[in-house]
């Protein structure tokens, strides 16, 4: 509808001037009054158009009738200017593609009918084209010229109409496959969730035999006698009581009912938790820790989050083992984590692609950290930016809006 309406300002300044130079330094005698009151109703329409595309979508039947207004017009004008014998009677051809291309095989099939109809009458009901008689003798050239001009009109409108068509449909079409590559990323995850799912169950039943088998073992006398095979036993069943509690995590991250859900807390103490036990389990790699302190907002920790902000650490803290940064703080309705690191940064080509599968910062890895990570906080309606650090290193931001991991004031 835009389109149509930026066409037809084209149509009402291209009509007025036609009909003053034709009226003027032509001298063709014109009915100028009714002419030029369907060049202004023509205005009048566009300028009440304006406002409302910005207001609603514009559907089929207010397209077709938006065509049929730009119909009526043309053929009142060229009524009013010597009727099919006037060489602008082609421009009903250009009503003729815009409706094949906008609108619906009904409604285009019927601008055909009335296109062909208001051009049959027009050879019968016109106002004659009464040259004066120094143009008399060159009615035949003045027809070509309109003729061409007419072409030109039409071919170069097209060609602007059909251009930004075209265009207008690679975006969409650039944004359905957008879709379409999330929507195949989301079933990647349920996959892999699946997957997952099963591993850990299936696993779940020899890590139980392996801590009876190790408990009877811890027992037995041959066992109590070398303290050094106990102290084994008992290394042994702290990993396997390790392997459980992965697995538990495992299932409670792909949706099981059982282990830890969901809590109701704050954004320093859930921080504040992720981080203790990140540095737990990474002794070895110094944190820097700074947070917000005037904003600590209470919100749902879901234990997906945690695991995604473990993630996104864990991928800082292998590109810089000297040490990493995490910056917490509550903007603009969101909270925003900021993980900073020290090493090499991200190659421009990962950064295109970031979060995707397969797509990894390290030689040997497969992105599924990142991947899990960013499709996470995506699936809480927020979003995770990478970039390179000007200085050096690499920063990834994951912005969490409140409005869904947040609590209204009723607890809610």
């Amino acid at each position: 509808m835009r389109q149509l309406v930026e066409l037809r300002w084209l149509a009402v300044a291209g009509q007025l001037v036609t009909i003053l130079i034709a009226s003027g330094p032509m001298g063709v005698p014109l009915p100028l009054v009714p002419m030029l009151v369907i060049v202004g109703v023509a205005a009048l329409v566009n300028l009440a158009s304006t406002p409302r595309m910005r207001q609603r979508t514009i559907g089929n039947l207010e397209l077709f009738f938006a065509l049929l207004f730009d119909i009526a017009s043309l053929t009142l004008q060229l009524g009013l200017s010597g009727g099919a014998t006037n060489p602008f009677v082609s421009l009903f051809l250009l009503q003729v593609v815009l409706g094949a291309i906008l609108l619906n095989a009904w409604a285009a099939w019927a601008v055909v009918v009335i296109t062909s109809l208001c051009f049959a009458l027009l050879t019968v009901i016109y106002r004659p084209l009464l040259l004066p008689s120094s143009l008399a003798m060159d009615a035949r050239e003045l027809f070509t010229l309109g003729a061409w001009l007419c072409f030109g009109l039409i071919a170069t409108l097209l060609m602007m109409f059909v251009t930004r068509i075209t265009r207008n449909l690679r975006a969409r079409d650039a944004g359905l496959a957008d879709l379409r590559q999330q929507a195949a990323e989301e079933d990647h995850i349920v996959r892999m969730g699946m997957l997952a799912s099963g591993a850990a169950h299936e696993l779940g039943t020899p890590l139980a035999s392996l801590s009876v088998i190790l408990s009877d073992w811890r027992r037995m006398p041959v066992f109590q006698r070398h303290r050094d095979l106990l102290g084994e036993i008992e290394e042994m069943q702290a990993e396997v009581a390790r392997c459980k509690a992965i697995v538990t995590e495992i299932l409670q991250s792909a949706g099981e009912p059982r282990g830890e859900g969901p809590e109701v807390t704050s954004t320093h103490a859930f921080i504040d938790h992720v981080v203790e036990g990140w540095r737990t389990s990474h002794a070895g790699i110094p944190l820097a820790y700074v947070r917000d302190e005037a904003a600590d907002v209470p919100i749902v920790a879901e234990p997906t989050l945690r695991q995604a902000i473990a993630n996104i650490l864990d991928n800082a803290g292998e590109a810089s083992p000297e040490g990493i940064e995490l910056e917490a703080r509550v903007r603009d309705a969101a909270l925003v984590l900021a993980v900073r690191d020290h090493g090499p940064g991200f190659a421009p080509a990962l950064l295109a692609d970031f979060g995707k599968p397969h797509i990894s910062t390290k030689g040997s890895g497969h992105g599924v950290g990142l991947f899990l990570a960013v499709n996470v906080v995506r699936k809480l309606g927020g979003r995770a930016d990478a970039a390179n650090r000007p200085g050096g290193g690499a920063v990834v931001t994951l912005t969490l809006p409140l409005s869904t991991i947040g609590i209204d004031e009723e607890g809610r």
